[in-house]
C-alpha cells in the first residue's frame, strides 16, 4: 500500500512498517540517520539504492504523522 509519495507499507515486509519505495529500508532508519547528523550525501553514498527524492519524502511522511491535534487539560 502506498501511504505517501515514495513511502510504502506491506504486511509481509518488516511487519508492515513504513518503508522507502517498497525496499526493506524503514523510514524510521532513514530518519534516525538524519537525526544523528548524517548528511544527505553520506546517506546516499552509504545506501546506493536510495534516491535523493526519498529523503524529503521520508521527512514529509514523518511531519504528517506528528501533525495531529494536541489536547491540553485545563488548569
Amino acid at each position: 500500500m502506498d501511504i505517501a509519495p515514495r513511502i510504502t507499507a506491506e504486511a509481509g515486509k518488516l511487519g508492515g512498517k513504513p518503508c522507502i519505495r517498497g525496499l526493506r529500508f524503514p523510514v524510521s532508519d532513514l530518519l534516525g540517520l538524519l537525526a544523528a547528523g548524517v548528511s544527505t550525501q553520506e546517506v546516499l553514498a552509504d545506501y546506493p539504492y536510495l534516491e535523493a527524492e526519498d529523503i524529503p519524502a521520508a521527512l514529509a511522511y514523518a511531519a504528517s504523522q506528528v501533525g495531529h491535534p494536541v489536547v491540553l487539560a485545563a488548569e
